[in-house]
Order: structure tokens, then C-alpha cells, then sequence
């Protein structure tokens, strides 16, 4: 077994509430100064930022997992990860299909930059990302195992767009492995109001929207092999209890 110290939910300069030097090269920068091995970048209901992310992770030698944060229609947040910048590209194409067509007001929500390799904005995404989309949670996890991936609700001890906030508790026919937490104080409490969390993979990320947010090293993943796949299968495979 190995350990990794990991950031799995960060925020580029394509999310609107993300600052705008939340550049893919600034992340992978950040996050190599920081020490950590693995990081996953996941924008609100878009993948379009990963291309150039995995691109200078490869520089950096930090190894890159391809994500986005869904807000499903119950306004619940999810992480979901994908073994390949392909698979996470098609269910790019998906979400935005799914997502409500309401054109960003940059002045009230902010940029939503979309970047090359180069470090360079090359473009903006139109509608606003921070909606809604029309997927729901109860089908988000056979959706996300259809193209390989794996998915777990994001924040759970937050007061808003949480599954435990929006929800109120975790679905009876829950298949999640994992679950992030803010506050690893917040557990024990999380635990015992929802027994569900006992079997899951509790993973502390950062959530960050700013470079000096981007998690520090503490909070290692175990896991069988330094890979995309060996994060997935840590995070499907959930603990014994």
C-alpha cells in the first residue's frame, strides 16, 4: 500500500466564484510547492479546464485526476472523477446538455475563463455554470460509472449544497464508497446521525476557489498503486467497518 497526499476538489478560473490566476498553470504550481502528489481540478458542471491541467501536471510530475462538480437538481454538489481526459470530455458533453441555458452576467457571478496549454485564456463559457443541471443525485452514480468514473458528494458538513443540507440524510439506496468532509472534527456527529458514512472513505480537499486555499499536505489516501486508477479504485472500494 502507498500513501499520497491529495487535493481532489479545486476550483479553476472557469468557475465563476473561482479567482481569475486560478490558472491551470498556477494550480499545478501551487499544488507542487505545497507537496502534494495528486490533485484534481473541478469545476461547477464543467471538465473544459482539464486538458491544460493534465498538461502541466505532466510538467510538474504531480499526477492529475480529470473532474467536474456537479450540482445535480436537487442543487446537491458531487465530485466526479474519470479514469481518462476522454471520458471525463464525454461527460463534459453530457452535463452541458443537462445544464439550464442562462447566459452568465459577468459582472454579478464573475469570468469564466477557459485555457490552453499555454497558460493562456483562450476562450469564456457563455451560460453560467453554477446552476442547476437536470441530472439527480438518485441517478448520479450509475450516470458516472457509465463512463468509468466514480462520484462522492462533495462538503457533506457544509450548510449549503450539501447532500445532508439540501437532503437532510443519505438515501436509503445510496451507492457512494466516499465522502468529503470540511471539518474533520464535524465526523464522529456526521457519523452517528447517518450510520450509512461508517463504510465510506471520509477524504478531507480543499474546495478552493484562491491558490493560498489549495489544501496542505496532512490528510494522506491509501492506496494500492500511484494512478488514476488506483484513486479510483480507493474511493470505490470504501472501508471495513
Amino acid at each position: 500500500m502507498k500513501t499520497l497526499e491529495y487535493d481532489l476538489h479545486i476550483h479553476s478560473c472557469l468557475s465563476p466564484c473561482g479567482d481569475d490566476d486560478m490558472t491551470p498553470g498556477n494550480i499545478v504550481g501551487m499544488a507542487a510547492l505545497k507537496g502534494l502528489e495528486v490533485i484534481a481540478v473541478t469545476d461547477h458542471n464543467s471538465c473544459k479546464n482539464c486538458p491544460a491541467v493534465l498538461h502541466f501536471a505532466e510538467e510538474f510530475g504531480i499526477l492529475a485526476i480529470p473532474g467536474m462538480e456537479i450540482c445535480t437538481s436537487e442543487e446537491v454538489h458531487a465530485v466526479c472523477l474519470f479514469p481518462t481526459l476522454s471520458k471525463a470530455m464525454e461527460f463534459d458533453g453530457y452535463v452541458e446538455k443537462k445544464l439550464i441555458p442562462l447566459p452568465n452576467n459577468v459582472e454579478i457571478f464573475g469570468n469564466q475563463f477557459i485555457y490552453n496549454k499555454e497558460d493562456e485564456a483562450a476562450g469564456t463559457f457563455e451560460n453560467l455554470l453554477i446552476n442547476s443541471t437536470e441530472i439527480s443525485f438518485d441517478g448520479l452514480w450509475d450516470l458516472v460509472r457509465s463512463f468509468d468514473g466514480v462520484m462522492f458528494p462533495a462538503h457533506l458538513d457544509k450548510n449549503a449544497n450539501s447532500l445532508l443540507s439540501n437532503l437532510g440524510f443519505v438515501p436509503p439506496d445510496s451507492r457512494f464508497m466516499a465522502a468529503e468532509v470540511r471539518n474533520w472534527d464535524r465526523l464522529p456527529e456526521l457519523i452517528r446521525q447517518n450510520p450509512y458514512l461508517e463504510g465510506c472513505t471520509i477524504i478531507q480537499n480543499s474546495d478552493a476557489h484562491q491558490l493560498g486555499n489549495i489544501k496542505e499536505p496532512g490528510q494522506p489516501l491509501e492506496v494500492e498503486e500511484k494512478s488514476v486508477e488506483g484513486i479510483i479504485a480507493a474511493l470505490l472500494k470504501g472501508r471495513l467497518v
